[in-house]
């Protein structure tokens, strides 16, 4: 380079820069237009890009965390983080990368028994009854929400409604959620978390003094029979729950009953305290 380039002589081209990254110009062009790599100096009057020798390393680790198919916003935490820090958050995404592929293949393995007409070998797994349940004053908070901000959603908001239904008398039944509509990762609900409390007057000035704060309410839930299986822990996930789901409308079909209402799940255990294995769940769709 010359010295009445303006440009300092430690610093290379793009190209010699790209070849000592094992990298081509054009990802360098684009890690600088995505904020994960910008060159040590740019000319104004001809837009060359320069760089530093020792940005190579950075712009490997975007490369090859690019591979790994990180969102852009995750790679530049990693990238600015420190050794051990950097390492730690690689390891968070990669576990929920790991969680992901595992729902995939079990939500895959479901799929090939619903294709392959297997359907009744996995609903022969739930068994199926009714209950009884009388009138009641619940309290509630409604969202639309996407599938995979659901079980997030659900544990915070029966936390809360919980924690609410101390002022309206204590919680009388278990809590439970209401699908007022599907949802999916194309379909948000809404969904209604529902806690049933003893003091319906308290109850109504509790949401009063709430107002629309996270769309709470307080209703009175209608005596209803539910046509209900019980599943575990390792059930509740998807797409386990929607066998469960289905399992239950082919038991309706077959026993002549129609849904009365919204289906729904009922959360009776411990969540934090429950194993894989422990029953927590009821499937239950209101019928008549």
């Amino acid at each position: 380079m010359t010295e009445d380039s303006g440009v300092d002589e430690e610093l290379l081209t793009i190209g010699a820069f790209a070849a000592r990254a094992r990298l081509s110009a054009k990802a360098l062009r684009l890690y600088d237009r995505l904020g994960l790599l910008a060159p040590a100096h740019v000319d104004e009057a001809s837009g060359y890009r320069y760089y530093r020798a020792g940005q190579a390393e950075r712009a490997r680790l975007v490369a090859l965390l690019r591979q790994l198919d990180m969102p852009l916003a995750r790679i530049a935490e990693v990238v600015e983080a420190d050794g051990a820090e950097a390492a730690g958050l690689l390891t968070a995404y990669w576990a929920g990368v790991e969680a992901r592929v595992a729902g995939q293949r079990t939500l895959a393995e479901y799929l090939r028994g619903r294709l392959s007409g297997r359907s009744s070998e996995m609903y022969d797994r739930f068994v199926v009854e009714t209950v009884d349940v009388p009138e009641q004053v619940v309290i509630t908070e409604t969202r639309h929400t996407l599938a995979d901000e659901l079980p997030t959603w659900i544990g915070a908001s029966l936390g809360r409604l919980e924690a609410a239904a101390r002022e309206c008398g204590g919680v009388v039944a278990a809590p439970f959620v209401v699908y007022h509509s599907e949802v999916s990762m194309e379909s948000d609900g809404p969904a209604e978390s529902c806690v049933p409390v003893a003091d319906a007057a308290a109850a109504r000035e509790w949401a009063e003094r709430r107002g629309r704060a996270w769309e709470t309410a307080v209703r009175v839930e209608p005596a209803r029979r539910l046509a209900f299986t019980r599943i575990t822990k390792a059930q509740v996930a998807h797409p386990q729950i929607l066998a469960a789901f289905e399992a239950v409308e082919e038991w309706m079909a077959r026993e002549g009953l129609e849904a009365a209402g919204p289906c729904r799940e009922v959360y009776f255990a411990d969540w934090d305290a429950a194993g894989p294995g422990d029953a927590v769940c009821d499937v239950a769709f209101p019928v008549t």
